[in-house]
């Protein structure tokens, strides 16, 4: 067997117990998540996944409660009958620009 070491890492107790269910439904003790994760830090030369701070992040249905996608259709309503529209095209236009994802 490797010799090993320990690591000791101060983490949120809400953040540990929900990593500590997903892992054990994969069968994955949080040593070996760890040891994983360290092997890919090693594999990738960095961290195994991007890192970012977005800005101007759109909007997603998802991320949204129920009154604030209602207010958000709401603005668009408000806009649409104050003339404050713009083509599909200019729209698909500034995605691209701006987020990178062509339509």
């Amino acid at each position: 067997m490797a010799k090993t070491t320990s690591i000791f890492a101060r983490v949120e107790p809400e953040i540990k117990e929900q990593a500590e269910m997903v892992l054990n439904k994969l069968g994955i003790p949080m040593s070996n998540a760890v040891n994983i994760f360290l092997r890919q830090v090693i594999l990738q030369n960095g961290l195994p996944f991007d890192v970012k701070v977005t800005k101007n992040r759109p909007l997603e249905y998802g991320d949204l409660k129920m009154e604030e996608f209602d207010t958000e259709i709401e603005k668009g309503f408000n806009d649409l009958r104050a003339g404050r529209v713009v083509s599909a095209d200019k729209v698909a236009e500034r995605i691209t620009k701006e987020y990178g994802h062509e339509l």
